[in-house]
């Protein structure tokens, strides 16, 4: 219980902060649509900011370990083929099968797992080749899938596959892909930055984490926390994405893979992330489960939240 204890006052900044953008929208003192401002602040200019100048000074050869990402892509495929399994059994459309598969997979890498590992950590290089797995692997078979079911709100385009083209070259090309591989590019090719530029990119990132994190509760509580009724199969979907795939990673890493510490937390801990806000977005655009999305995102944020200090006491100490 003490490790517990010592993990939530870790913790403790991640949930003021989101918990003071909540009670800001609630009360009407920042406006919730202000969110997209602090958002897009964050994602474009301070997180990449942040990644950039972080991979430049990483270790790359301890941020790729070939046998923490094999472990964690074999979880990403034995899960989505379990949810999808049992999407398929109940008789849902592909485009249902695909939101529900990212509902239950998908992290929220960006709002959330970068200000914990911040906190926790003081490294969020950890976090790097999983967000790189997602855009380039999982959000290509998300995207794949929904397009391939015919139906209305699908975006404009000649063909289903240049639709699928257009999709992963707009998450190739987000602000936070293209800071990956520039930071991996300079890196890899000893680029001389002066330190200035490195201070730059420090002081521009360190806004990141709390900015990112007061956007997030804006955002929820402006528009998401609200009482409504639990949708088919809602509930399930959380319990998957909070607690079955955190631990269906831990077991494969450690009994399949033999991850050892501290790659074992690392994993687990990115598993137990939120759903991420992309399926909201992702939902609107192909007009497919909308409530069910929105619901996802914000009640599995509240468990995930909940649940952190538990995940991080267990890992962390153990």
């Amino acid at each position: 219980m003490g490790g517990v204890t010592a993990m939530a006052a870790k913790l403790a900044p991640v949930v003021f902060v989101f918990a003071a953008g909540v009670v800001f929208a609630r009360r009407g003192t920042i406006d919730a649509a202000a969110s997209k401002l602090f958002s897009e602040f964050a994602f474009r200019f301070a997180i990449p900011a942040y990644l950039l100048g972080s991979l430049y000074a990483a270790d790359l050869d301890r941020v790729f370990d070939p046998r923490a990402i094999g472990s964690y892509a074999l979880t990403l495929l034995l899960a989505a083929c379990l949810v999808g399994g049992i999407c398929y059994a109940r008789g849902l459309g592909m485009r249902g099968i695909a939101l529900r598969i990212m509902a239950a997979c998908q992290v929220n890498t960006a709002y959330l797992a970068i200000p914990v590992f911040a906190l926790l950590f003081g490294d969020v290089s950890p976090i790097f080749p999983i967000l790189l797995l997602q855009v380039c692997v999982l959000t290509t078979v998300i995207i794949a899938l929904l397009e391939s079911a015919p139906g209305d709100g699908i975006p404009v385009g000649a063909t289903a596959a240049g639709r699928v083209r257009r999709g992963l070259w707009s998450a190739l090309t987000t602000p936070l892909v293209l800071s990956c591989w520039l930071g991996i590019g300079a890196n890899l090719t000893a680029v001389p930055v002066p330190r200035w530029m490195l201070d730059c990119l420090s002081t521009a990132g360190a806004a990141s984490a709390p900015i990112a994190l007061f956007a997030l509760g804006l955002h929820l509580g402006g528009t998401g926390l609200r009482l409504r009724p639990a949708a088919p199969g809602e509930y399930w979907l959380i319990a998957c994405k909070c607690l079955a795939f955190p631990a269906l990673t831990w077991l494969i890493a450690d009994a399949v893979f033999h991850v050892g510490h501290p790659w074992l937390a690392y994993l687990t801990l990115i598993a137990a992330m939120p759903t991420a806000q992309n399926l909201f977005l992702f939902a609107q655009s192909y007009d497919t489960d909308i409530d069910l999305a929105a619901a996802t995102v914000v009640k599995s944020t509240l468990v995930s939240l909940l649940l952190l200090p538990i995940w991080a006491a267990l890992l962390i100490s153990g």
